[in-house]
Formats: structure tokens, sequence, C-alpha cells
């Protein structure tokens, strides 16, 4: 029995903004029945202003999944897309007071049918089938989700990353290959821990952040043809350009976010990444 906090069950119970929206301006799908549980989120956007006026969703899955998707639609309603964009997986866990950890994958599965609905809205190409490597073949997991995933939370173990997005849950064929997958993301450099001293002074804190930036951040970016520079550091506010491939590109708040995140774990949970006007 799962230790679901009173949040979830309300949410369960009573899950808020179910349903279709008709006409609806960006439309989100993810997951597959075939594999446990699916999301659709349909979401209804104010063309001058940007923000999102409604947001209702289908889903076929647990109390988690529906819970999941009921706090994430409460979460981005009145927020630009932008902002919207900003909204983790951890923030969903968070709004309904935590998850058990072997069902993070519902507050995963939230947010990717967040971007999947933004790119949708923005026109953004679609991933076309078969085109990533299947690790998973039980739960139809790609080795990209997995990277990614395993980076964004700082997942070690393949049971961190069956909790996060289902692969290896099944019949574990695929879990020496999830291994394999966390030993190359981490082989270069071991998953760091917040640096974070309990006093800074200003230079102090811009020298560190400008030591995440080179040493962590950067380097990841670059990996697939994109880059940051910092432009200024003025108290809390980080002020970054977007170069090569990440410059112009329709999923830069993704990227923006993930900045912020890594930033705030290892320096400061009060900084803000901003980019460059």
């Amino acid at each position: 029995m799962w230790d679901y906090t009173d949040k979830v069950k309300e949410a369960f119970l009573r899950p808020k903004n179910v349903g279709e929206i008709e006409n609806a301006d960006a439309i989100g799908e993810v997951g597959s029945i075939v594999c446990g549980d699916a999301l659709k989120l349909y979401l209804k956007i104010d063309k001058e202003t940007g923000k999102i006026l409604e947001a209702r969703f289908q889903t076929f899955g647990c109390a988690s999944a529906i819970a999941s998707s009921s706090a994430l639609t409460e979460l981005i309603r009145g927020k630009t897309l932008d902002e919207a964009l900003s909204v983790t997986n951890k923030d969903i866990a968070d709004f309904l007071g935590g998850l058990p950890a072997q069902k993070m994958h519902c507050s995963v599965m939230g947010r990717e049918a967040l971007e999947a609905a933004i790119a949708n809205y923005r026109g953004a190409p679609v991933q076309q089938s078969g085109a990533e490597r299947v690790v998973c073949k039980c739960f139809d997991v790609t080795e990209d989700k997995i990277r990614r995933e395993a980076t964004a939370n700082h997942l070690t173990t393949v049971e961190e990353v069956t909790n996060f997005t289902k692969a290896g849950g099944g019949c574990g064929e695929c879990r020496p290959e999830i291994e394999k997958i966390l030993l190359d993301i981490w082989s270069v450099q071991q998953p760091l821990k917040p640096l974070r001293p309990s006093k800074m002074t200003n230079l102090q804190k811009i020298a560190l952040v400008q030591e995440v930036v080179e040493s962590d951040i950067r380097p990841r970016l670059q990996a697939d043809n994109g880059d940051v520079e910092i432009i200024d550091i003025d108290g809390n506010r980080v002020v970054v350009a977007l170069r090569g491939i990440c410059s112009g590109c329709s999923m830069s708040a993704v990227t923006l976010r993930s900045i912020q995140e890594k930033l705030r774990e290892r320096v400061s949970d009060d900084l803000i990444v901003e980019e460059e006007k």
C-alpha cells in the first residue's frame, strides 16, 4: 500500500480540471495505455499575453497519475508559456505534499505533457516514432529519456531511474543497460553535491556561479552543440545568453530552467536565471 499524502488523496478523489477543451490551442499527449499510464493535456492560451487561460486533462493511470495531472493544471493556469515551462516534476510532487518514490514517474509524465503541448503550440517539430533508441521495451522508455531524467534529478541507481521513468520495472532485461548509461553519464564527473557555503560574500557568490557554469553546465550544453555565456550577475540575478543550438530554440525556457535549478542546487536557493533581452 502506497503512503499517499492527504493532498494526493484529495486530488485523486476530487481531481480538478478533468476533461477536454473543445478547440484547444495546444494539446500534449504522452505515455501509452499499453504501458500503464497515458496523459492528454489541453491548453487554452491568450494569443496577446501568452498566458494559459485554461488547462484540462484526460488521463489513464493510477492515483498518483491522476493527482499529478490535476496538480499540473492548477500550477500552470494563469502563467505565461515560459513561466509554465519553469514548472518541474519536483514542483508537481511538492504541490501534492510529496509522492512515493516509486511514483515519481507520474510527475515526470505531467511535465512531459506540458512540454509537448507548448511545443505543439509553437510549431516545434515532433520527434518521429522510432527515431530514438528504446532501452526499456516493456514501457517504451528511450535512452534519451533515461539520460535526461538521470541528469535533471541526479539519479545514480537503476532503482531511482525506475522510480522516475518506469524503465527496468518490467521484465528487468534492460537493467544492465540502464546501469551502463548511468556509468557513462557520471563517468567524467560524479554527481556533485551542493557546494553551498553557509555564508558568502557577493564576490564569493559570483565566483561560485562562474565555477558551476564553467565546470558543470557549459560542458553538458556543448556536448549537444549548445552553449551559455554569463552576461551579468547582479545580486541574486544571473543574466545569461544562450549560444549555439540553444539560441532561438523553442524550448529555451526549459534550458534556462535547468540552469537555474543547477545553480540553486549548488550555490543558493535565491538565484534567478534570466535570458539577456
